[in-house]
């Protein structure tokens, strides 16, 4: 016999050996947990109610994971939010899940992670099982509902926002939970930063707060304080739940790396740093935060700086070093844009206090970067969701509306008084 035909009869048993494999491991490599134990999340679930209805959450770790899922979902680079709702109105609630998250997952997405290949039955069987898992809309008056909705990750601490949607209806909540398996949170502290009430001053009125505004430092420094950084165009005031609140809505996500440590504003690196999520790993926008030593009517206000990595989503994923692009006012103005469209933002402002660098007389930053600037802050006052376009009222302050966008100071007259 040609040794040919063996050598094709024993590549195709070969063959088929392996597929038959494969189908087996795959029916064999998920199982249904005996039993979702969900006590331990109540045991550590952060909870608040409001009119009528008691909302709690606790974010997934790689035990509870294993527990709820019979796998480390975790590992997909998907974050389990766990959520019970009691709906004590006298109508029906919808979670909005966009409101947790613009990009979360559905359950369909994360279960197919799982799939085996040549394991139709068992692939149908993790579907099944997440679909039920999930939470379900509606929330009937009087009854309680529980869930996971499958989110992004954040790490240390998770700004989970859940509104609950009913007629003519939007109940908000902000609740801070801690993210399992990340210790380097041990105060577990809802404000980024804490100063002594004797360093803080409280201005009670628009006017003497603008003065306040206009007299902080135009730019970061280095450590050393003799080198100016990125300009710091962005004046927050809010409470820390309402500003969060609306940054999620806007894919706003907690992300500091290596090029932020080097920005120090009152001798300290950010105390947080935010950027909006760009697809496929893009360089993304970001928005630096400190909180100032001023409150305005009890509230804390938090000096920032936004701005956009040269070639911005078009550059390539993963680049090494990120560039400040040169044309601040813009990242400035999406920013502005952005949380008119959260649904938070109350009054809108600006002032001077960067000072104006013309396209033809551009500053240079801590890493060589160039910028212009019309020289001005806008300054954002968040309130409680929901809260419409035209409700935003604009403040007599520097009339930035009345001048042409991206216009130099002289041409547009943006940096009036």
């Amino acid at each position: 016999m040609s040794v040919l035909p063996l050598l094709h009869r024993a590549l195709r048993y070969a063959a088929g050996m392996a597929i038959l494999s494969l189908a087996v491991a795959g029916c064999s490599t998920w199982q249904a947990p005996a039993s979702a134990d969900d006590a331990p999340l109540r045991e550590r679930a952060v909870s608040e109610t409001r009119q009528g209805v008691r909302v709690s959450a606790a974010v997934l770790g790689t035990e509870d994971s294993k527990r709820m899922f019979g796998a480390d979902i975790n590992k997909t680079n998907v974050q389990p939010v766990w959520f019970e709702v009691h709906n004590g109105t006298s109508q029906p609630l919808w979670l909005l899940r966009s409101g947790t998250d613009p990009d979360y997952f559905s359950p369909l997405e994360v279960a197919w992670s799982l799939h085996g290949t040549f394991s139709g039955a068992t692939n149908a069987r993790i579907d099944d099982y997440f679909n039920k898992l999930g939470f379900k809309n509606p929330i009937p008056p009087g009854t309680t509902h529980e869930g996971i909705l499958f989110t992004n990750p954040d790490r240390i601490t998770k700004l989970v926002n859940v509104d609950l949607f009913g007629t003519r209806t939007l109940i908000p909540f902000s609740l801070f939970v801690r993210v399992p398996d990340d210790i380097s949170d041990a105060g577990f502290a809802r404000y980024i930063f804490q100063y002594p009430d004797s360093a803080v001053t409280d201005y009670k009125d628009l006017a003497s707060l603008r003065a306040a505004l206009e007299r902080l430092p135009c730019c970061a420094t280095d450590a050393l304080g003799s080198a100016q950084g990125d300009p710091l165009n962005v004046l927050i005031v809010g409470e820390l739940g309402d500003i969060g609140a609306a940054a999620v809505r806007r894919s706003y996500r907690r992300d500091s790396r290596e090029g932020d440590t080097g920005q120090r504003v009152f001798g300290r690196a950010p105390d947080a740093v935010l950027r909006k999520q760009a697809q496929g790993g893009a360089p993304s926008t970001w928005v630096r935060v400190w909180l100032a030593p001023i409150r305005f009517q009890g509230q804390p206000v938090y000096l920032a700086q936004a701005g956009r990595p040269v070639g911005g989503r078009l550059a390539p994923a993963g680049t090494a070093k990120i560039v400040l692009h040169e044309d601040v006012d813009e990242a400035r103005n999406l920013l502005i844009q952005d949380m008119m469209y959260s649904g938070g933002l109350d009054k809108l402002g600006f002032v001077n206090g960067v000072g104006p660098a013309p396209q033809a007389q551009p500053r240079t930053t801590l890493d060589g970067a160039r910028y212009f600037t019309d020289g001005l802050r806008a300054v954002l006052f968040f309130a409680q969701r929901p809260l419409s376009l035209s409700e935003v009222e604009i403040l007599d302050w520097v009339p930035y509306l009345e001048g042409r966008e991206g216009a130099s100071p002289k041409e547009g007259g943006n940096a009036r008084k």
